[in-house]
């Protein structure tokens, strides 16, 4: 079974890994995004998926606009092919019809969510954000829409009260990674067919914008604390203090007897390790770790211990 393979965050490398290792199985070419600038130095660095692959001995190709280069880059394909089958997963483009048909059984994604539920670019973010009690992976035959061809098969996951996107996106890549090994051969011999996708419980997760991600203390404290884990740890929810950005990775909700008539985002307490905040709904919720703009990440006794918020003053301002 010979593969080529699009993908191009570390979430997909628990896949290109298990690929390689799979018996009569493989990856004759990997696609991925081209390098990048990346942190503060603007230091050019490569996808995690190529350095995975160049470290398996597999070739890679970096095209800026696979729609507008494939042509070209068919021919140098060819050499590493014919195809059995294409995996996708979260590689960064839309694959137009001619590289869906490509190889000569289509492609399979392997998609972070129970389809139809959340397609698109954030599917792990807005769980968590939405408060699912669960989710998990599916591996979907493609077709040229968003996330919208038939589904082979799906594996389950569970959300807890402390999941947080980098968590979650760790076991999803661990969970899809298995459940391709399991079901490929089965889906490629024809045994599993697909199932069109249910018409009910469409949900779209859009990608996080950096605005959205700016903390509305005027939100209940749960809603503020699913906020903070969705986007934790990056891009991370931020709010205003002394005219700094302050982000926030880690909280828990907790109950006062007073304080509830102040405005949302005032804080209630400061001293120890409790930095706790009016939210909505005449709701609390402590500070636990934080990072101020151009600090390290700390927890909140560590910070108090350097820094001084008043009691009664606001964040967000």
């Amino acid at each position: 079974m010979n593969i080529i393979f699009f993908g191009t965050p570390d979430f997909s490398v628990p896949t290109l890994q298990a690929l390689s290792q799979m018996p009569g199985t493989r990856i004759g070419a990997v696609i991925t995004q081209p390098d990048k600038p990346s942190g503060r130095g603007g230091e050019v660095r490569s996808p995690p998926v190529k350095t995975a692959a160049l470290e398996l001995g597999i070739p890679v190709f970096q095209p800026h606009s696979l729609r507008k280069e494939f042509d070209s880059l068919r021919s140098k394909l060819e050499q590493y092919g014919p195809f059995d089958v294409g995996v996708v997963i979260a590689f960064g483009q839309i694959l137009p019809r001619d590289v869906l048909n490509f190889p000569a059984k289509g492609c399979i994604n392997i998609h972070a969510s129970l389809l139809p539920r959340w397609r698109g670019a954030a599917p792990i973010q807005r769980a968590i954000e939405a408060g699912d009690d669960r989710t998990g992976v599916c591996l979907m035959s493609m077709d040229e829409g968003l996330d919208t061809g038939p589904v082979f098969s799906c594996a389950e996951v569970p959300i807890s009260a402390e999941e947080t996107a980098r968590s979650l996106h760790d076991t999803l890549a661990t969970v899809g990674a298995s459940l391709l090994v399991k079901d490929l051969p089965v889906i490629l011999s024809g045994v599993m067919q697909a199932s069109p996708q249910p018409l009910q419980g469409v949900t779209y997760a859009s990608k996080v914008s950096g605005d959205e991600c700016k903390i509305d203390w005027s939100k209940s404290a749960s809603v503020v604390k699913r906020a903070v884990q969705a986007f934790s740890p990056h891009p991370g929810a931020f709010t205003v203090w002394q005219g700094k950005r302050l982000k926030v990775f880690k909280t828990r909700e907790v109950s006062r007897a007073t304080g509830s008539e102040r405005p949302p985002g005032t804080i209630l307490e400061s001293s120890g390790d409790l930095l706790i905040v009016q939210c909505g709904e005449r709701s609390h919720l402590a500070l636990e770790e934080i990072q101020v703009e151009g600090k390290k990440r700390m927890s909140i006794r560590d910070f108090l211990r350097g820094s001084a918020i008043p009691t009664g003053s606001c964040l967000g301002v």
